[in-house]
């Protein structure tokens, strides 16, 4: 077992392993423990009591968050010329179409988020197996197959993300900087997890949210307490 820094035992000290923190709380100790020399990402990661083998337990959706991500999202509009000037505008970073279909067959995959329209996506089917696995095929349940192009890079742009409940029933997301002000990141918190919380599952029974865990990029977790959300 590799051992701990001394900064990561100090931030260690910082956490009390008995006591089951409030978002606030969080929120404010998180950033005391980032140590780290750059603007380190805070995450949340939501275990649910559900079966994500179940499609009717699955956990899917997207949430618009208050503060944004902190992060510079770089968006391409995959879009037929009359769209072309909507998507620059909302402030797509490149937009076009068979020419950016060519650079992706090539192995271009330099995006944070891919939005298209239904028509182009018979295009994109068959670059699934390069979309696919890096989470940049477009989707009409995320928002990212529409034919208000503007509003979909707007929202991607103000902080949009989409998640989805993974194979051991955890939703992990990144929800601000360590740059962030403590009531930022509280906000941001709140509000995926509310929005978890409206997409519980009929189907799902028992304790829906079982626990919860805020973090940094390579800082210890800090668990929240489930009752209090």
């Amino acid at each position: 077992m590799a051992k701990l820094t001394k900064k990561q035992k100090e931030a260690q000290a910082k956490i009390d392993r008995n006591k089951l923190y409030s978002i606030d709380e969080a929120a404010a100790l998180v950033k005391e423990i980032t140590n780290v020399k750059f603007d380190a990402s805070i995450d949340l990661a939501v275990r649910l009591g559900v079966d994500p083998r179940k499609a009717n337990q699955m956990v899917r959706g997207v949430v618009t968050l208050p503060h944004g991500t902190g992060k510079d999202v770089k968006v391409l509009a995959l879009v037929t010329p009359d769209k072309e000037a909507e998507a620059t505008e909302a402030g797509a970073d490149y937009v076009g179409l068979d020419e950016y279909l060519d650079k992706i067959k090539s192995g271009w995959t330099d995006v944070d988020v891919i939005i298209t329209m239904p028509s182009v996506m018979g295009k994109l089917g068959p670059l699934g197996r390069i979309l696919g696995p890096r989470g940049l095929m477009p989707n009409p349940k995320t928002g990212t197959v529409t034919m208000d192009v503007a509003k979909a890079v707007s929202e991607v742009k103000a902080g949009k993300i989409d998640f989805k409940v993974d194979k051991t029933g955890i939703v992990h997301a990144a929800i601000g900087k360590a740059s962030f002000s403590p009531d930022k990141i509280a906000g941001n918190a709140k509000e995926l997890i509310d929005t978890l919380n409206k997409l519980k599952p009929a189907a799902a029974k028992g304790v829906y949210m079982k626990s919860l865990y805020m973090s940094s990029t390579m800082s210890p977790s800090i668990q929240l307490d489930p009752k209090a959300v």
